[in-house]
């Protein structure tokens, strides 16, 4: 059992939802990544998805775009951001998923990649681009090195590619919310439990909500139907505010990731 098995195990005694942040490695700088991480931790978070920055990010809105190409500008390479991994762990044992699109990881190789994630701490990947059905390799070196492989489902997804999806998932099930790309939305999509109730139809394994949260309201309407709600977007939108100034900037973060927090954690009704 890695630390993303052990946190929903403990969220599900405690009855309530994981709050799960993205941060974008090496946005706004290299030097910053660390410390907005350690300051969601401290705002609430249960997990992080930390996120690879790449050039052609299919699945993502113009926010997280925008996050990527700071991050590139930097010439953020995976190793650097497996070597931020390491040097978090010497602060923190939040479990992590790592986000990345399949091309940094087939180019350093998947076993070589898997190994490098398991021993600076890295507990899950997502892998947004890369479907159940050419898995296969991946998913062997990441059950050996016991880090969790999390897929996708969509509004779209039909009950049976939902069994597929829930077949070879581990540590927990990433819900799209909506059919498109990332980016903060004014309301919650009326999809959403519709979806997760058929889901659950096929498996008892943790569903987490992503994709255009944008509110501690939403947060909290993700929480009575699933185990987890994922927050981009609408993170990076309060830290582009204050790029110029660092202090305002972890400041306003915090204080958000407070409030979303607050919102997993309301009682179901």
């Amino acid at each position: 059992m890695n630390r993303i098995d052990k946190k929903f195990q403990e969220l599900r005694q405690q009855g309530v939802c994981a709050f799960m942040p993205y941060v974008c490695a090496g946005d706004p700088t290299p030097e910053l990544t660390p410390e907005l991480f350690l300051t969601l931790e401290e705002a609430g978070a249960d997990l992080i998805e930390f996120g690879v920055p790449f050039s052609d990010p299919i699945a993502d809105g113009p926010t997280i775009q925008r996050a990527s190409q700071r991050a590139l500008e930097h010439r953020i390479t995976l190793i650097q951001i497996l070597d931020i991994v390491k040097k978090l762990r010497q602060h923190t044992e939040i479990p992590i998923a790592l986000m990345s699109y399949y091309n940094p990881i087939f180019r350093m190789g998947e076993e070589t990649f898997c190994k490098a994630a398991q021993e600076v701490g890295v507990d899950g990947l997502i892998v947004p681009d890369l479907p159940p059905e050419e898995a296969q390799p991946l998913l062997k070196v990441a059950s050996e090195c016991n880090l969790a492989t999390i897929f996708l489902v969509a509004p779209t997804s039909s009950p049976e590619r939902m069994q597929l999806v829930a077949s070879v998932s581990t540590g927990f099930i990433y819900c799209v919310a909506v059919t498109g790309v990332t980016g903060a939305r004014k309301t919650l999509s009326d999809e959403v439990a519709p979806m997760i109730e058929e889901l659950r139809k096929h498996t008892d394994k943790p569903i987490c909500v992503g994709f255009g949260i944008s509110t501690p309201d939403q947060a909290n309407q993700v929480a009575q139907v699933a185990d987890g709600a994922i927050v981009a977007s609408a993170i990076i939108n309060v830290a582009e505010k204050y790029m110029d100034d660092k202090d305002k900037m972890l400041s306003a973060v915090k204080q958000f990731g407070s409030e979303l927090a607050n919102g997993t954690k309301t009682d179901k009704v």
